[in-house]
């Protein structure tokens, strides 16, 4: 997961870049085993509050220190950042409730869509080309998809919250690559603090919104969790807003695929949740539909 509007220096430290890449994944990752640890106690609002409460405070101090708050928080489009955000904090609320009914690495790989719905959005939206490359990795992304829940369908042996599941992590896709294009479009005026910084507060208020439906009083445990889930998130954000100034776009790409190992591990270790064969298959045909789909830019 990158983070909005980070801006490449290519000329400074890759491999510093590369390791922050790979960090942002394990807080990533961490953040997520907080939230799953939380799902069956604590209501998915206000999870998502806490989370963006609590990830607020990274944030804050990273732009405190690089002297851009209040200044960086200049905007000249206020209605492009309240939709951007309404779809990120849209996509938080699918994705935390596609991480309760699902295993962590299945999960996680439904995420690896959003560049596959990115590229599809992208020639509806921005007229972009559909080329070969981009065509030939939206195909074997999917294909990995319809492997990964086609045995349970077929056989009638898949639950209702499965199902629900793989439904909100796609919709997650979806709304994440909406999000993207979006942060395209600001990113040509906006700084990338900017974009971080209503992100998360959209998705406070959000998150505040369900407090009528019904919260509860988390025990200490509880709120340990919901502190660390925002503390891991925002720091999630920074190390990825770093790693893209220090190094290009295309250099940091494999690196992201580190990011499935932690869920893997989360899933056998802290969660006892054994790894299926039909994950296994589907896992090379994501993570190659998605690369093929960045790398399908240019016509081939």
């Amino acid at each position: 997961m990158s983070v909005p509007g980070a801006v490449s220096h290519p000329e400074e430290r890759p491999w510093l870049g590369a390791s922050l890449r790979v960090l942002a994944g394990l807080l990533f990752a961490a953040m997520s085993v907080c939230v799953k640890s939380l799902s069956g106690s604590i209501p998915l609002g206000e999870i998502v509050f806490y989370r963006s409460l609590f990830a607020l405070i990274p944030l804050v101090l990273f732009l405190w220190l690089r002297s851009e708050l209040p200044s960086g928080l200049a905007t000249r489009r206020p209605l492009g950042h309240l939709l951007r955000s309404a779809l990120g904090a849209t996509a938080m609320f699918t994705s935390f409730a596609a991480i309760a009914r699902l295993p962590l690495a299945e999960a996680t790989l439904l995420g690896y869509l959003a560049p596959i719905f990115t590229a599809i959005a992208g020639v509806f939206i921005l007229s972009e080309r559909m080329t070969a490359g981009r065509a030939s990795g939206v195909v074997i992304g999917f294909a990995g998809v319809l492997v990964l829940f086609w045995p349970e369908l077929s056989g009638g042996q898949i639950s209702g919250d499965r199902l629900a599941g793989y439904i909100l992590g796609l919709l997650t896709g979806v709304l994440t690559a909406f999000a993207l294009i979006m942060i395209r479009r600001l990113n040509r005026t906006e700084s990338a603090g900017a974009i971080a910084f209503y992100f998360i507060v959209t998705s406070m208020t959000c998150g505040l919104a369900t407090l009528p439906f019904g919260w509860v009083m988390p025990d200490l445990t509880g709120f340990v969790l919901l502190v660390l889930a925002g503390l891991f998130g925002g720091l999630a954000q920074i190390a990825s807003t770093v790693a893209f100034r220090n190094a290009e776009a295309s250099f940091l790409a494999p690196f992201d695929y580190f990011a499935i190992i932690w869920p893997l591990l989360a899933d056998l270790l802290l969660f006892n949740q054994p790894i299926s064969s039909a994950f296994l298959v589907a896992l090379p045909l994501v993570l190659a539909g998605g690369a093929i789909t960045v790398m399908g830019r240019k016509k081939i």
